[in-house]
């Protein structure tokens, strides 16, 4: 192989799980694309390897504008190098534009495999790990943030999320509002760095913990949801029992919708149509 694209994954917070290969290829890369060309600068010196090739920026604003440029390069014959600060370029960072254009224009793109923070964080978390999806980071805004949760409430696979340390507790808080206060949880933080820490529990448990606030690069993950103790037919026909007996729907749908494996808003609706019949 000549020109090509290669994707490189990096530390995630020490240095020692380098691969050789890295630090091969910043030695011999014609063109390093990085999301932070100072830290990639730090991380070259720290692993006693020159960065000869030329450095640019890779990142979320810039990354329409360059991926045509850089693909042109490893068409031409260039090795071009795409590292983030931290994991495996295109997973929640810059570099999928790069291989979207790479792929159609038929250049090479290959990988250098490496940490990940999603299966680091899996690995510790002692929730199943046979089937699992990854979410990214979840949406700022709170209602973007709570349809979001709501769409994943029946889903039986471990859920793996990316968050910032000052959204966590209302993060926590927002999943146990959907999935149940019981849920069983784990949140990693500064994996492989010094102050590595994993705390397990439930979400309202986790959430409570958060609450004072948290430091460091932080994964959340969170057990699927169990299998469906009532069907929705059955969960709408007990809450127009209950209410009719004098309980709110709202409260009701509530309660039941977690068995039922539906959102909470879903069963209301349904409730409230059954009971006018």
């Amino acid at each position: 192989m000549t020109g090509r694209i290669v994707l490189a994954a990096t530390p995630i917070g020490n240095l020692a799980d380098a691969s050789a290969r890295l630090v091969d290829a910043l030695g011999s890369a014609d063109v390093v694309a990085a999301e932070d060309t100072r830290r990639t600068l730090d991380l070259a010196r720290g692993l006693g390897v020159k960065i000869a090739g030329r450095l640019v920026a890779l990142h979320d604003h810039n990354e329409r504008e360059k991926a045509d440029g850089l693909v042109a390069e490893a068409a031409a014959g260039a090795v071009v190098l795409v590292v983030t600060d931290a994991g495996m370029p295109t997973v929640s960072d810059p570099g999928f534009r790069v291989v979207q254009l790479a792929i159609a224009a038929e250049v090479p793109v290959t990988v250098l495999p490496g940490p990940s923070a999603v299966l680091a964080a899996l690995a510790v978390s002692g929730l199943p790990t046979d089937r699992f999806a990854f979410e990214g980071f979840l949406p700022r805004k709170g209602g973007e943030r709570d349809r979001m949760l709501n769409g994943l409430i029946s889903e039986p696979r471990t859920l793996v999320f990316f968050e910032a340390p000052h959204r966590l507790a209302d993060s926590l808080a927002a999943m146990a509002r959907a999935f149940g206060d019981s849920r069983a949880a784990a949140v990693s933080r500064e994996l492989t760095k010094t102050f590595e820490e994993t705390r397990r529990g439930s979400l309202a448990e986790l959430a409570e913990w958060a609450a004072p606030g948290v430091r460091g690069e932080i994964v959340v993950c969170v057990a699927g949801a169990p299998p469906a103790a009532l069907s929705l037919a059955n969960a709408v026909a007990e809450g127009v029992d209950r209410v009719r007996l004098g309980e709110r729907a709202k409260d009701v749908a509530s309660d039941l919708a977690p068995l039922a494996g539906v959102p909470a808003r879903e069963l209301y609706g349904a409730i409230v149509a059954a009971k006018a019949r």
